[in-house]
């Protein structure tokens, strides 16, 4: 228990660390006011009984409720509540402030984590499981686990302060409560044992019913072109029954444990207020401590009992605290390069090697792309053409040989110097929840409206834009749903021209475009790839056939490159992937 609390403490940073040691300082000296309370009582209880003949507990009690006395215990309450109030704001401030700012430092440290992550890492993470991390845990971290941890230490403190009470009116009852809270504590040490062993399923049920949710709500429109919307229903409920009964599992497993601790704690309570009464009338106390004893034992077990309901939510908050480490601590792509300008944009990529886990995707590549080259990558699918524009990006490393821009090993280059060299046009296009002008602006975060209009009509969606109610102010859907596919790619072309970097990677930017759209993107690829390096992956012959050089890949090697006169001749991969393109170009309806 007192791990997980240390670090969680840990786990919130230094800054907000201070804050919640501060908080259990301040929470020990409003248990002490508090207990004031106590004192008053037993004051106040023992002038009456000094009144009505029914003995003195103390030797500094010569007299019954004076004037003197009233003042007193009122000024002992007055302390107490003041003090409680005061120091109970201050607590709750750092308590939340700390609490959110833990969140939101986490939530800031996962996606700067992000950046540098190999893409590999997405492979095997899906946006839901990311997205669950980033929301749900967060929110577990920044609101439950902090008042799980405060309420927990809250209890656990004023428990202590009560039994240094109790210990000082009558070691005998005070060595029963430890006797009572030693038993509470071995049934609270099985519960979380059996926590520990349905609380990692239930998060993981948790984090994949938003996995599913997210994906069921983003494909919907695939699932019912292709009327698959019953058994996209059945996975969801599937989830849903899961989490379900995984939640029902957990609370069947930890119920009879509440149960025991209850029965414990009030049976500790019966015990000790029968002996409250019974050593009272054996004359070994005074009545005002026998009734301040039975006060502080209603109290103390409420105390214990609330600890024990909240450390049972440790191990979510410990879970939550792993979900979060598991991305902060995956290894990231070093960026121990430095800021490099290359005198040329020649590309090369010697002998270079790469696996996914434990499968080889490129096997001893080595191939020249020299600057301001048109160059076409054709392959099977599955071949590692993505994968080549991928490595040359930097976007994983390499697992053997080496890639170089400019003479350069692209490793000695900082993260943001080597990016400024590369812009990127993918199939599938994603476009911010914003303006169409700050998507653009994506490319560019200094740019003038003047700039972004002047690449929107290069881009050939100029036209578009302005034909909208709103122009360059109209804010698109998540994804830019809300417009075609045609006119995301052009905005994203747009992005590309405002960026203006040497090197444009085109992933098959063209594949799914209707026909209207096609010619405005030729236009707009022509200019965005005028006196530019591009490397493109392509399957439309017209633009296979443009490049400088064509590179074909089967199972990760280069099987043939060359132009596109010279590879027709041969009977290979690409004589084939011409008659498959002429077919189709031939087909009608």
């Amino acid at each position: 228990m007192f791990k997980e609390i240390y670090r969680f403490f840990k786990f919130s940073g230094k800054r907000n660390e201070r804050r919640f040691w501060s908080s259990v300082i301040l929470e020990f000296v409003i248990s002490l006011f508090s207990r004031l309370r106590f004192v008053a009582a037993f004051i106040l209880i023992e002038g009456i009984c000094y009144e009505m003949g029914l003995g003195r507990d103390s030797a500094l009690m010569k007299e019954g409720v004076t004037w003197a006395r009233f003042w007193l215990i009122c000024g002992l309450l007055a302390i107490s509540v003041a003090s409680m109030i005061a120091l109970k704001c201050v607590v709750q401030m750092k308590q939340t402030i700390g609490g959110y700012t833990t969140a939101a430092g986490k939530r800031v440290e996962i996606a700067l984590k992000l950046r540098y992550l190999p893409m590999g890492f997405y492979n095997k993470n899906s946006l839901g499981n990311i997205t669950s991390v980033t929301t749900n845990t967060m929110e577990v971290i920044g609101n439950v686990a902090t008042r799980v941890v405060m309420m927990l230490l809250d209890g656990m403190i004023d428990t202590i302060v009560l039994l240094a009470m109790m210990l000082f009116f009558n070691w005998k009852i005070g060595l029963v409560v430890i006797g009572i809270l030693i038993v509470f504590i071995i049934i609270n040490y099985f519960r979380q044992i059996v926590a520990k062993k349905i609380s990692k399923r239930k998060i993981n049920a948790d984090q994949k019913l938003v996995s599913d949710v997210l994906e069921y709500t983003e494909g919907i429109s695939e699932v019912k072109n292709y009327n698959m919307v019953k058994s996209a229903n059945d996975s969801l409920n599937n989830s849903i029954d899961e989490n379900r009964k995984v939640s029902t599992k957990m609370e069947m497993l930890i119920g009879p444990f509440e149960a025991l601790s209850e029965i414990s704690l009030q049976l500790g309570s019966i015990i000790l207020i029968l002996m409250a009464i019974t050593m009272t009338i054996a004359g070994q106390f005074g009545i005002a401590v026998g009734v301040t004893l039975i006060l502080m034992s209603l109290v103390i077990f409420n105390e214990i009992k609330a600890s024990g309901t909240y450390s049972s939510l440790l191990r979510a908050m410990s879970e939550a605290m792993d979900k979060a480490d598991d991305i902060l601590k995956q290894k990231d792509m070093k960026d121990e390069g430095r800021p490099i300008t290359p005198d040329n944009k020649d590309i090369v990529l010697d002998n270079v090697s790469f696996s996914y886990d434990k499968k080889t995707v490129l096997d001893n590549v080595s191939l020249t792309i020299k600057e301001k080259s048109m160059v076409a990558i054709v392959g099977p699918s599955g071949s590692g053409k993505t994968t080549v524009c991928k490595l040359i990006a930097r976007f994983f490393d390499v697992d053997e040989g080496e890639i170089s821009l400019g003479g350069v090993n692209i490793k000695e280059y900082s993260i943001n110097s080597l990016m400024k060299n590369f812009s990127f046009v993918f199939q599938n296009v994603y476009l911010f929840n914003d303006t169409i002008k700050n998507n653009i602006k994506f490319g560019k975060d200094d740019a003038t409206d003047e700039e972004i209009i002047e690449a929107a009509k290069k881009a050939c969606c100029h036209d578009f834009i302005m034909s909208l109610p709103d122009g360059y102010e109209t804010v698109l859907d998540d994804g830019g749903n809300n417009i075609s596919g045609g006119e995301k790619q052009r905005i994203s072309i747009a992005r590309a021209m405002l960026k203006d970097a040497p090197i444009i990677i085109l992933d098959e930017a063209t594949a799914n475009i209707d026909p209207e759209n096609e010619n405005l993107l030729s236009s707009a690829f022509a200019n965005l790839t005028k006196d530019k390096t591009v490397i493109m992956i392509a399957h439309k012959l017209n633009t296979v056939k443009a490049a400088d050089d064509i590179v074909v890949l089967d199972n990760g090697k280069i099987v043939e490159e060359g132009k596109h006169d010279e590879l027709a001749k041969h009977d290979g991969i690409y004589s084939r992937f011409i008659k498959e393109r002429e077919e189709i170009a031939g087909w009608k309806l």
